[in-house]
Parts: C-alpha cells; structure tokens; sequence
C-alpha cells in the first residue's frame, strides 16, 4: 500500500559528502524545508578502500560546512571535540585528517541531522501539478514523496574497462580498488608449503593504485611478483602549488565556465594531473620500500609505464593479462593470480531521471548542460553536486569546493544570501582580465 505523499520544499537524493553538506548547511534554515534521501541503510564512504594510515589530500577544513560556516555544529572539529579528540587532533599537527576518522566524522554528522533518511530508495520521479513527485521504497513499503526542486547527488560508479571478459570477471580473481579491503586478506593469505609464488598485478596510475601498490608491496611475501602498469606515460604526482590551488576558486569556475564546450573538455582532458595524480609524500614512501627491497638482490616488483591493457581474459587457474606499449608497439603478456583495477569511476544518470528527463536541459552529446549555480533543470530547479566536471572544470569532484558550491545552490534556493559567496580569492586573473594600472600602446604617450 501506498503511504500518503509528504512534501518539502527540496528533496536531494543521495547521502554522499556532498549532500551531506547541504543537509548540515540547511539544517535548522527555517525558509526550507529538506529531506535527504538515501537508498543505503546507513552511511558508507569508500570501505572497500580504508587502509591502514590512508589519508585525505585536501585538509581537515574541506568538512561539510567549514568553509561556508565555520560556527556550524557539524564541523569537524566539533566532531572532534565531541569524541574528545581534539586535542590529539591538535599535538598531531597534522591538517590532513585520516580517512576513516573522516569517515566516522561524515557518519556522525548523517546520524544528527534531522533531514538525512537512510533505505529511501528513488525508484521513480514524475512531475505532475507544478511538483516533482517521487516513488520512494522503504521498510514501511513504497512511499510518495513530492518536492517543488530536487538537488541530485547519486554519486559514480565504479568503472571497469571493457577488456576484461565475463569470464575473467566471473572468475573472482579480478576486482576494481573499490572493493580492495573486502579481498585484502585472501590476496594476502598464507601460502601452502611448496607453492609456487603468485603474481599480483595493479593496473592505474592514480591515488587508489599507489595506495593498494604499497599495501601489497608491503604485505606480500617476498618471493611473490607484484605488478604495477599503467597507460600513463608516468606515475604523475597530484600538482598541489600554491598558485595551482588557487584554481580551484570562484573566479577559476567563472573562467572555465565561460569557455566553448569543446575549449573546456580540452581543458579538462589537459587537467587530470590536478586531481587525478598521487600524492607525493606516496611516491616517495613507495620509492623508499623498493629501495629497502632492493639492499639484497632485485625485488620481485615490476613497474610499467604507458602500457595498456588489449586484453584479460580467465585460464583455468590464472588470468591471462596482455599489455600494449603505445610508443614502441610492442606487446607484453603475463599470467596474474589476481589483478586490482584501479581503472576509476564514472557518472551514470540513475534510472528515476527517465521521468522527468523532458526537464532537464542536455548538451547535443547527452551530458547534463550544468548552468553556472549548478542547475539542470530547464526552469532552475533541479540541481546537480559533482556532476558537473565538463562544465566547471576540475573542481567538481573536489571536496573543499563542495560547500562552496553547496553555498550557491542554498543562496538561489532560498533566495537570499544564507551563505557569504567569495568571488574573487586568487592572486592570479583567469581569461584575459585587462592589466590595470599598465602602460599600452594607446596611453604611450602619457609616458612621455
């Protein structure tokens, strides 16, 4: 049966960090009235990747308010106090906070925040009557929910390439770095006396990749082989400069933004080193363990650069890897017992979205044309969190933007300032701002 509709000003689907942010920077706004809908039963944040010592790349400020509010009760550092852990937090000196306490802070904050609902699964959206109206299944059975906006924060998926076969798929021994944890300990299981060594092999470049690398590196016996490949001409590390940073700013988005689209998704083709890299304190860590392995005899490890995989398919007790050097043609094969894909994710429009898709305004090529304040409705009023990175450049999947960008959208909801905006934070002009105050050609003779 049925239950009766209940209505809110905006319904945002989906309780990762970033509507997590909103949900805590609309909380207790008494001019909108918000659900959180989330179709998991409790909050996750990447478990499949919480490894030992495994750490944010952004500081503990990138919370889920901080940088729009930083009195709000749901900061980071209230969570700390509230654990009694501040003053750890603070003799540590450390600004980049672990991933699982992280994790238990995102927790904490979903479980105090009156709008968040966890097992709220969309199963259907329509719009009817000047509402959106949303079929809803939880515990109780399917429910109505209707909204006057929506604000869309599903997530990515994880990605895995298409040359990996069903059967190897099938075969339990290929997994993507997402699920990592989950396999850790059969990966790392004690081998049977007199068994031949394993091959355990990682394909990627980024972040994910160098942190299951120097987990297994360090983990694995020495007399297994341990691969690591990548398509990347190198293992490049994330680009953090001060000057680089201030990219990520409202007057960098003002930029990017304004471009043609093919300009930006050039842009955007060129930037992957600023978010997609390994942080350098890792290489350098992992830098250091094959030199320890290496004291006494070459170490069974094998790095590989600009290598991609043509083919993975499943013999009876291995999966057959077949890798192509794109500069000098040449093939590589070998034989893996398990192989980690750290291939990435990437953005799928979740099913609901059929119906209302007549309200959503799209590019010729079917991605979401993402306004400047983050709408894709064609009357502003569906909303998108990290969704946007071919519109908005590589600050979208950033978590010290997401209460920025989570500010823009509550300001428009709301229509009023909630949240001070800053429109100009860099040193730096993006685009060809006029240099003020500089001599031309047309004032040369002002000079004389």
């Amino acid at each position: 049966m049925i239950q009766p509709a209940e209505h809110f000003d905006v319904i945002a689907i989906g309780a990762g960090p970033f509507n997590l942010g909103f949900a805590a920077l609309t909380d207790g706004l008494a001019d909108l009235d918000v659900a959180v809908l989330e179709a998991g039963e409790e909050f996750i944040w990447h478990p499949g990747m919480m490894l030992p010592g495994t750490h944010l790349q952004v500081p503990f400020m990138a919370d889920l308010v901080t940088m729009a509010d930083p009195t709000s009760k749901h900061s980071f550092l209230n969570y700390l106090k509230e654990k009694h852990r501040l003053y750890p937090f603070y003799i540590r000196e450390d600004f980049y906070a672990l991933r699982e306490e992280y994790s238990n802070y995102l927790a904490w904050a979903a479980e105090n925040i009156r709008s968040v609902r966890f097992g709220h699964r969309v199963l259907e959206a329509d719009y009817r009557d000047g509402t959106y109206q949303l079929s809803v299944l939880t515990a109780a059975g399917l429910t109505r929910f209707t909204a006057d906006k929506l604000v869309l924060g599903t997530g990515t998926q994880p990605y895995l390439p298409p040359v990996i076969t069903p059967e190897a798929q099938a075969s339990g021994k290929v997994l993507h770095s997402s699920d990592y944890a989950f396999h850790r300990e059969r990966i790392l299981s004690p081998r049977a006396p007199g068994s031949s060594p394993q091959v355990t092999a990682v394909l990627g470049s980024g972040q994910s990749a160098a942190e299951v690398f120097l987990d297994l590196l360090r983990s694995l016996p020495a007399e297994d082989h341990l691969v690591w490949a990548t398509r990347s001409e190198r293992y490049f590390p994330l680009e953090y400069t001060k000057l680089t940073l201030e990219m990520t700013s409202p007057e960098y988005i003002d930029h990017f933004h304004s471009l043609p689209m093919d300009q930006r998704d050039v842009l955007s083709a060129e930037q992957k080193g600023l978010y997609k890299g390994i942080n350098a304190d890792l290489i350098n860590e992992i830098h250091e363990e094959l030199y320890q392995r290496s004291v006494n005899g070459a170490p069974n490890v094998h790095l590989r650069t600009g290598c991609a995989a043509t083919s993975i398919d499943a013999d009876p007790d291995y999966l057959a890897v077949r890798l192509h050097h794109e500069r000098t043609g040449e093939d590589l094969e070998f034989l893996a017992d398990n192989l980690v894909m750290a291939t990435g994710y990437r953005a799928s429009a979740p099913d609901f979205l059929e119906g209302i898709s007549q309200r959503i305004d799209y590019l010729p090529d079917g991605r979401f044309n993402v306004d400047r304040e983050y709408s894709i409705g064609l009357d502003q009023d569906i909303f998108v969190q990290n969704a946007e990175l071919h519109t908005h450049g590589f600050t979208a999947p950033d978590l010290g933007m997401g209460a920025y960008r989570n500010s823009v959208i509550i300001n428009r909801l709301a229509g009023r300032e909630v949240y001070p905006v800053e429109q100009r934070i860099a040193f730096q002009r993006f685009g060809a701002a006029e240099l003020s105050g500089l001599p031309t050609s047309s004032n040369a003779s002002a000079r004389s």
